[in-house]
């Protein structure tokens, strides 16, 4: 990755990654074995909550690698004139990367969502990459005074990647948090990842996704997020003010 190269949208820095590049520099971060890497899926959402949360902003900022997962990054690239290769999403990353994994007998711990889905989601795993080794699975919290038996869990796992999915900006606050104590060397944030992958969750039917309307199904199979959804129009507004002449940090 080259951090020369990153693109700004409302403050919060996008590298031009793809899941080939992914799973190259995750690659060279294990071999190089010298502190934890943090990788940040970052969407339309994210940017918007680092708007108003400073802290957030900071993880964001001081992340190594900040992939675009949301179309509506692609689509703001494009209006800023600085292109994104292509959307590199946590949902279709995990299997990569356990596939990597498997084969280069990388070790993952899986953190969070509800009790027994990082379980189911470990199982189907191995189900699909023979070979693959899970180091650990805790569901487990966020809160500050669960850090240390979580970190002790990691730790003694002798896990590589450490998978975490407490939603954001709770899971990417959280590795940023304990970067110095944690001995993995790479960590994730995937959000809602587990949930798909143990089939709690249905996901878009791939058409969907294809067209950019995975959002409009989750919508439809989870009313409750419409709160949320009202981001969108909000990072479209603010991207459409944006000057498209100079790349804003």
């Amino acid at each position: 990755m080259i951090i020369d190269s990153r693109l700004h949208i409302l403050g919060v820095p996008v590298d031009p990654a793809t899941f080939d590049s992914l799973l190259e520099t995750i690659a060279g971060w294990i071999r190089q074995g010298d502190r934890l890497y943090q990788i940040c899926t970052v969407s339309p959402e994210f940017v918007m909550i680092a708007q108003d949360n400073p802290d957030f902003m900071r993880v964001l900022r001081s992340a190594d690698l900040c992939a675009a997962d949301g179309i509506g990054l692609l689509f703001a690239a494009r209006y800023l004139g600085r292109p994104l290769p292509e959307r590199v999403t946590g949902s279709d990353g995990v299997p990569l990367i356990a596939e990597r994994a498997a084969r280069k007998g990388w070790k993952l711990f899986l953190l969070g969502a509800a009790p027994g889905v990082a379980e189911k989601a470990a199982a189907k795993l191995v189900e699909s990459y023979p070979g693959l080794k899970i180091a650990g699975t805790y569901a487990g919290s966020p809160a500050v005074e669960e850090e240390a038996e979580i970190i002790t869990r990691v730790n003694t796992s002798g896990a590589d990647i450490l998978l975490v999915a407490y939603g954001a900006p709770r899971q990417d606050q959280w590795i940023a948090r304990n970067q110095a104590r944690l001995e993995v060397r790479v960590a994730m944030g995937v959000g809602g990842t587990f949930d798909f992958i143990a089939g709690v969750v249905p996901r878009a039917p791939r058409w969907m996704r294809r067209i950019a309307l995975e959002w409009l199904y989750r919508l439809y199979k989870e009313p409750w997020r419409w709160r949320r959804m009202l981001r969108i129009p909000r990072f479209v507004w603010a991207v459409l003010r944006q000057p498209r002449t100079k790349n804003q940090e």
